[in-house]
């Protein structure tokens, strides 16, 4: 075998540190931008924000300080009596209690008080019924037992098996602490169904409201037949006329299927738009947000100590440098590929700027990809998690993308529009006899829309629509 040397040329991709902290960044939502910015401010002391530094306060001469100093001397006698304005000053740390206080005091505003839970709200009634500790205890476990919604999820004789048995409870003495924790309110408490839980709250009402028997047979033996809307059935059931089963119906309606969910808080989620659109003279134009964008710089101080000592130990100062300038850029580079896609998204949308989604056309990422020269990837990572600012609301930028739906004339609908025109159609249909799925076909294949039936239903569902049987009422 003969040995011999061969010269190859080749080409292959490699992701710089900096490439990979680009597409990095760019994935990134506002909120985990700024996120992964603090930390890097944390790491890195040539980063730091171009936020306005406080003015120092002016020097003291030695008279203002002499005063200064008396009147800290005054405070500290006086910081057990009583103030003018009827408030007591606390030395230890510095609140006034009681009084108007100065300035400062004024701008001071209490925490807002946390609203109980629900084990909270019903540990609370608890504590105030006659009970023997040993009830007690077993009320609390049935509490911690409950879900968000207030049901009760395992059977009375699951939570006696979950016990130590050297504790002897018995299935019976379970059922009367049940009976305790579902005479708290709120009403319906303790339920192990949703027939159970208003079957609690309509026996909680008075005895003279009317139609309550009628609402107790429907709710604890026909509650299947009111989910599907079998009207029919109902009536038979309570020999009665459709004014009769619709005041039934509505009371049924007005009753709490969660009562536990009033005690469930979460926590809201604000979304700060990338991007704001405007109409100037016009045009529809879009511009950064400035409260989206975190301004950073180099710096200066740390930047001329690395300029005056250029020797070995300064290396890791400058690599520190570096990374600084790298994020810079590759921040300001990723607003300024979101604003052109966003601008790109604008120029293909007008329509549905001026009239709303039922005239928002077809649009997939590879156009704005050619558009633009970009990568299809890099238009998925920049729509993913940006937000718009319109005049119509907040869009994510992935909501102005959808497939296209043959028409009659040779052109497309998106999807997007065509849910707008179902969403129109059910809004306006006669609630007695609804619209099916193949209905609601052929009223868009008369605008010249092709849409099969089973595409009506999935995008019905997707709009969480019921079904036209859910629909029906009296």
């Amino acid at each position: 075998m003969k040995h011999s040397l061969q010269l190859r040329l080749s080409q292959h991709l490699t992701l710089t540190p900096q490439l990979q902290q680009s597409i990095r960044l760019l994935q990134l939502s506002t909120l985990e931008l700024n996120q992964e910015i603090e930390k890097l401010l944390q790491d890195n002391p040539l980063l730091e924000r171009e936020d306005v530094e406080p003015t120092p306060p002016p020097p003291r001469d030695s008279a203002e300080q002499t005063a200064a100093g008396e009147s800290s001397a005054t405070t500290e006698a006086e910081a057990t009596a009583p103030g003018e304005d009827g408030g007591a000053f606390d030395a230890m740390d510095g609140i006034s209690y009681g009084g108007s206080g100065d300035a400062e005091d004024d701008d001071f505003s209490p925490l807002a008080e946390q609203p109980a839970s629900l084990r909270a709200h019903l540990a609370a009634q608890l504590s105030l019924l006659h009970l023997s500790e040993r009830d007690k205890q077993l009320v609390a476990m049935l509490i911690d037992s409950l879900d968000d919604g207030g049901y009760l999820p395992q059977t009375l004789e699951e939570i006696a098996a979950m016990l130590p048995p050297e504790l002897e409870v018995e299935p019976e003495e379970l059922s009367i602490a049940l009976q305790h924790l579902q005479h708290l309110e709120p009403t319906g408490i303790g339920a192990r169904s949703l027939a159970e839980c208003l079957g609690l709250q309509l026996a909680a009402l008075p005895a003279d409201t009317p139609y309550r028997d009628e609402a107790q047979e429907i709710v604890l033996h026909h509650l299947d037949a009111l989910a599907t809307r079998d009207f029919a059935r109902l009536k038979r059931a309570l020999r009665c006329d459709d004014a009769c089963l619709r005041t039934v119906q509505k009371l049924i309606v007005s009753l709490n299927p969660k009562p536990g969910r009033d005690f469930s808080f979460e926590e809201t989620r604000f979304v700060v738009a990338d991007v704001i659109v405007r109409k100037t003279k016009g045009v529809w134009v879009a511009a950064l947000n400035p409260d989206a964008m975190p301004k950073l710089k180099i710096n200066r101080l740390y930047a001329d100590i690395l300029q005056r000592n250029r020797g070995g130990n300064s290396q890791q100062i400058s690599a520190q440098l570096q990374e600084a300038k790298w994020l810079i850029k590759n921040v300001q580079q990723r607003f300024e590929t979101i604003l052109r896609v966003s601008q790109a998204i604008v120029d293909r949308q007008r329509n549905f700027l001026e009239h709303g989604e039922v005239a928002m056309r077809p649009l997939v990422l590879r156009e704005i990809a050619d558009t633009l020269s970009l990568h299809e990837s890099t238009v998925s990572r920049v729509t993913t998690q940006k937000f718009m600012h319109t005049p119509r609301g907040i869009f994510e930028l992935k909501y102005f993308f959808g497939s296209h739906v043959a028409t009659e004339a040779g052109g497309s609908a998106s999807s997007t529009a065509i849910r707008a025109l179902i969403k129109q159609l059910v809004s306006a249909e006669n609630t007695r006899t609804p619209l099916s799925d193949g209905q609601i076909s052929e009223l868009l294949g008369q605008q010249g829309i092709v849409v099969a039936r089973r595409t009506i239903a999935k995008y019905r569902e997707s709009m969480q629509i019921l079904p036209v049987n859910l629909r029906k009422t009296l």
